[in-house]
């Protein structure tokens, strides 16, 4: 599917990527404890450098002494277009992986008032020596300033980024750490900030995965409300033309009117906002308004995993994240709190309607007592066919081997995070 890439379509695009570069391909690095290597870390905004920023109660936001520079926008209407800044930045501190990583997918949580935005860098170091810094993201809840991009072509010998996701080279030494900066920055002349609540970052190697995963025993079924991708085919072509391409945020809106059913009320676009886009006479017009405020416009898509979630917690009160789990059982540890999880799958899959994919997400709503897992496919032809259940090995092979058990996180603050297992924390 075009919605989004999963593994098998990153290494597509890394041999494309690598080829132009230095011929190198993706690493492929096998986990040597035979546990699957994932690991999560929330960073800390008060420790790192903090140049022109400050990190105080409502997050990182802006400074007194600002740096000054040009953006251009090269997705601006009529043409690209050059927007006179002032930034500040924040380097965190050093984080060592605790095993060697051949990928890194951050995520970020952030208010970016209009005339503002953020931009999240990545650097590692390993076997003695430090890369470049990689560009993650240029970002803004809206696109009244600037237009939310990925960055293509920054390739080298050590890695390269595929549309959110650094992926170290096949040929590259190992890498041990990393560190993240990110850049705040609004319209020269203007008084507001962004305020950054969270930043985060999934490490992770290649890894062999047991399946089917035992169950773990979680029988409950979330009642998530079902909305269908294919009733927005061909909608607003300028934000991928819906159906197929609009997986993500399709069930991106499911898990946040689950949220509102459960009276999280601010979870979600506003009826006013509906009514301002996609407009009143739009049938699940919380599809189409997350199409475009996730819409990455260099990827030319709206499956971009951080935008994503970090659209999903721009709503009041709202958290996301993007990780990797290491099994099924780790998903009904979410369940069990009451939690859906939004995952990226690739392959092969019994009963799905298209038979198969290339990039496809859906979400975990629950798991039936013989552990097979119950989700809301948007590849339907009507909300009423969402719900449709999968065998657990069949889901595990397209979900674990197909996208190494991506998933989003999306979870209102006071809602608790399942406790964690294992050495290296993966949320």
């Amino acid at each position: 599917m075009n919605a989004r890439r999963s593994a098998s379509l990153i290494v597509t695009l890394a041999l494309t990527v690598a080829a132009i570069v230095v011929g190198s391909v993706p690493a492929a690095a096998k986990s040597s404890s035979g546990v699957p290597s994932a690991s999560f870390v929330r960073l800390d905004l008060a420790t790192g450098q903090h140049p022109g920023t400050v990190a105080g109660a409502a997050g990182l936001t802006l400074s007194s002494t600002l740096a000054t520079g040009t953006y251009t926008d090269p997705y601006a209407t009529n043409g690209p277009r050059d927007i006179a800044y002032e930034s500040g930045s924040w380097v965190s501190v050093p984080v060592t992986s605790p095993f060697a990583f051949d990928e890194l997918v951050a995520s970020w949580n952030a208010e970016t008032p209009n005339g503002t935005w953020i931009q999240t860098e990545m650097q590692a170091t390993g076997s003695g020596r430090t890369t470049k810094w990689y560009l993650l993201g240029i970002w803004a809840s809206g696109d009244g300033t600037i237009h939310r991009t990925s960055r293509s072509a920054q390739g080298d010998a050590d890695g390269f980024v595929a549309i959110d996701t650094f992926i170290r080279s096949k040929k590259a030494d190992p890498l041990s750490s990393y560190q993240l900066r990110v850049t705040l920055l609004r319209v020269a002349g203007t008084s507001g900030s962004p305020a950054v609540r969270f930043i985060g970052a999934m490490t992770s190697a290649a890894s062999d995965f047991a399946i089917p995963s035992a169950p773990a025993g979680v029988v409950r079924e979330l009642a998530v409300p079902q909305l269908s991708q294919e009733v927005h085919r061909g909608h607003f072509p300028e934000y991928d033309n819906g159906g197929e391409a609009w997986c993500s945020p399709t069930s991106t809106a499911m898990v946040l009117d689950y949220w509102k059913a459960a009276g999280y009320r601010s979870s979600g676009p506003t009826s006013t906002q509906l009514r301002a886009f996609p407009g009143a006479g739009h049938s699940d017009g919380q599809v189409d308004y997350a199409a475009r405020y996730v819409y990455d416009w260099n990827y030319q898509g709206a499956g971009n995993w951080p935008d994503n979630t970090a659209y999903a917690a721009s709503f009041a009160g709202m958290n996301g994240f993007v990780t990797r789990l290491r099994s099924l059982a780790e998903a009904e540890r979410f369940i069990a709190m009451n939690i859906p999880l939004v995952a990226s799958i690739n392959g092969n899959l019994p009963g799905f309607l298209f038979k198969k994919t290339s990039g496809h997400l859906l979400v975990i709503r629950g798991f039936t007592a013989s552990g097979d897992v119950i989700t809301n496919d948007p590849a339907v032809f009507a909300d009423a066919d969402a719900r449709v259940v999968y065998g657990r090995a069949d889901f595990e092979h397209v979900w674990l081997e197909g996208s190494a058990g991506i998933v989003y996180v999306i979870y209102p603050n006071g809602v608790p995070l399942p406790a964690h297992e294992g050495p290296n924390p993966n949320w």
